[in-house]
């Protein structure tokens, strides 16, 4: 069970004086930025403002207790005090604050109090809440493959209302599971915006809702005190560091200011209760036990609110001059400067070898050559170890995956680099996001396409944003793969369906789907050398159909992203597509060209989604004149729409027909198989829009 919820025997070892001291100016520093800040806004030369107020006191007892650039960061929204305690300074969080090019924690690209520093391991913020403590535990997990003799810690700081959000307990879980050092630092300020505790946290107390882990260590304090909070802390981090479990401190804080300058406390909180917190300011009462306790007196209280007071309207002064950021720097950042796998760097030629071999054989293989070329990939996800009972291999032959793909991954290479997890789709990729920021190459496995949606926050708000929110300070390069698609018989909606073109509409994301094995194992290496996050997904019923099986190209065959391939010649009709409707296509011409002699159709396998090859697409409907876009997802709204429209608009003068669209009913995939026939392109389907367009 978890240890008691009450503060252990007093710490005997104290802050020194001068930290004593510098705590305080970080307090004062911190109010006097977010009094500045609502000034700025309301003359509307900033742009958004949300306070820290009342919570100074626990945060810069977290700065005294952990180390920056040793120990690692999650900080929230309004840790501003323990922002400064780790090395921010007053002026490069105005420059958050107008935005401006030099930012250090985005370049003005975020909101301020998104806090962000490489050098500090400081790890970008994000707005949703609770996103951040999955990552925080893939973060503290990469401790055991690049140093396993450090003590460091991850510290993972929230206010009450994000306990709510599923992340939350999923992290938990997963800490307490594999015995993680995490701090969870939960600043209680009593209100979710306007939502108080009590209709927001069963009891009204998150330490007692997470007594039953195990390993947990809880810890609650008056975190509007700062030697409590700094002998709890020091209690908590202990713990983490000697790798006794994670811990939990709950520190009870003020809100004395509004959740933001967007809303206004007074339409929720009664005078007494605005007193009551008035009463308790860490801002009022740690001064005075400064002087009380001889630290400080009057007059060097004064020396450094002046020299604050100072600082900080020099600050205000170079911030408000600072240029914003660049024309035509929008763009910059989305994807990796270092590795570029669109280049002719990754354009390999085949060395083939051995018999032919499945598409799921040659990503199983692939991902043993990768795991075994470098050190760092790693592969987990629901059901991908052989076997999570280590012992029982003896025993058992191993599952390796519901499809097989990572069969003998963790026989060959250990547990550690190959791993089943708890059922909690947001927490398999917010882990692999953690542990990519520090330098890991994860390849999670999301088991089916249709269960993603639960990690569609991670993927979408988390990874992809990453590296661009950061303005290149930190990136996750995970590999996601997922199976995909349907024509199988009974998969019906929640194991057929396609959805694509959502992840192709996330900046940031490559998104990769092979319609056969040589191109899966050439795009999935790439994927894996590459630096960028990446969709990898793989077609179930292209797993073992015999047309598309292929020799082995060899150990550093690559495929570069954004390269087409015509997998058929023709003159007078383009079909663009991928994935299963590939192969239907090329049925789907021969019929056509059987009934039209002479009539001859050109099939492009686009490969990958995102990029895609619009080169290779011009140069053909510039040749037939025609075309048609296909696959499997529904037809409204579908990937073929974007297509089909950049067709219209920068080709329409080689068009001699319409463009053409062929894809799956507005519906959800159906279990009988005849409905599904119906509702899923078939090649009659193809063939019937090629006709159409050929007579056009």
């Amino acid at each position: 069970m978890a240890t008691p919820t009450s503060l252990q025997a007093p710490i005997d070892v104290a802050p020194a004086r001068e930290d004593l001291i510098r705590a305080y100016r970080a307090m004062y520093t911190a109010r006097r930025l977010d009094d500045r800040e609502i000034l700025l806004k309301r003359q509307n030369r900033i742009f958004f403002q949300i306070s820290g107020a009342g919570h100074e006191a626990v945060q810069v007892a977290a700065g005294l207790v952990l180390r920056p650039a040793h120990d690692w960061f999650y900080l929230y929204y309004r840790d501003r005090a323990l922002a400064l305690m780790l090395g921010f300074t007053a002026e490069q969080m105005l420059l958050g604050s107008v935005g401006a090019a030099n930012d250090p924690a985005s370049g003005g690209r975020q909101m301020p109090s998104h806090w962000s520093s490489p050098e500090l391991h400081l790890v970008s913020g994000s707005s949703p809440t609770g996103t951040h403590f999955v990552q925080a535990v893939g973060c503290a997990q990469a401790y055991r493959y690049l140093d396993p003799q450090s003590d460091e810690v991850t510290l993972v700081c929230s206010g009450e209302g994000a306990t709510s959000e599923g992340e939350f307990w999923e992290a938990m879980n997963a800490a307490c599971l594999e015995n993680l050092p995490v701090v969870f630092l939960v600043e209680d300020n009593g209100y979710a915006i306007s939502v108080p505790i009590e209709k927001q946290t069963a009891g009204g107390n998150i330490a007692k809702l997470v007594a039953g882990f195990p390993n947990l260590k809880r810890v609650e304090v008056d975190g509007t005190d700062v030697l409590a909070s700094y002998h709890a802390l020091t209690e908590a981090a202990a713990y983490a560091r000697a790798r006794r479990g994670p811990a939990l401190v709950h520190a009870t804080v003020t809100r004395p200011y509004s959740h933001s300058l967007s809303d206004d406390e007074r339409l929720y909180k009664t005078v007494a209760e605005r007193n009551e917190e008035e009463a308790r300011d860490p801002l009022m009462r740690f001064p005075e036990w400064l002087v009380s306790e001889g630290i400080l007196d009057r007059q060097g209280l004064q020396v450094i609110v002046h020299e604050v007071d100072q600082e900080i309207q020099q600050a205000t002064d170079r911030a408000l001059r600072a240029d914003p950021p660049a024309r035509g720097s929008a763009m910059q950042h989305l994807y990796s400067d270092k590795v570029d796998p669109t280049s002719a760097e990754f354009e390999a030629e085949p060395r083939f070898s051995g018999e032919p071999r499945t598409m799921v054989d040659e990503i199983n293989l692939t991902l043993h050559e990768e795991m075994s070329r470098n050190p760092r990939v790693i592969v987990f996800g629901e059901d991908v170890a052989d076997c999570s009972r280590e012992a029982s291999l003896a025993e058992v032959k191993g599952k390796g995956g519901v499809f097989k793909a990572t069969a003998g991954l963790q026989i060959k290479l250990g547990c550690e680099r190959s791993f089943n997890t708890p059922l909690a789709e947001a927490a398999i990729v917010g882990r692999a996001i953690g542990l990519a920021t520090r330098g890991m190459k994860p390849v999670p496995e999301i088991q089916f396409f249709d269960y993603i949606w639960p990690a569609m926050m991670q993927i979408r708000d988390e990874l992809a944003t990453l590296r661009w929110r950061s303005n290149n300070g930190f990136s996750a390069p995970v590999v996601i793969r997922v199976a995909i698609g349907g024509y199988l018989n009974g998969g019906a909606i929640y194991h057929s369906q396609c959805g694509e073109v959502i992840f192709t509409h996330i900046p940031g994301l490559r998104v990769l789907m092979p319609s056969n094995s040589l191109d899966a194992c050439g795009l999935l290496r790439t994927a894996i050398r590459a630096d960028d996050p990446v969709l990898f997904l793989e077609h179930k019923r292209l797993y073992r159909e015999p047309y598309n099986r292929s020799q082995h190209p060899g150990p550093d065959y690559t495929i570069p992203f954004g390269k087409a391939k015509v997998v058929k010649s023709g003159q007078n009709l383009t079909a663009v597509t991928y994935g299963a409707v590939v192969q239907k296509m090329l049925q789907a011409a021969a019929q056509v060209e059987q009934r039209y002699p002479g009539k001859t159709v050109e099939v492009i396998d686009l490969r990958t989604l995102s990029p895609y090859d619009w080169d290779a697409i011009r140069a053909s409907v510039e040749k037939t004149n025609r075309v048609m876009v296909a696959h499997e997802d529904c037809v409204s709204w579908g990937y073929g729409a974007e297509l089909a429209a950049r067709i219209a608009g920068e080709l329409f003068g080689n068009l001699d027909a319409p463009v053409g669209r062929v894809g799956a009913l507005d519906t959800w995939v159906g279990y009988n198989p005849q409905l599904e026939n119906e509702i899923l392109p078939q090649v009659e389907n193809l063939a019937a829009e090629a006709e159409r367009l050929l007579q056009y």
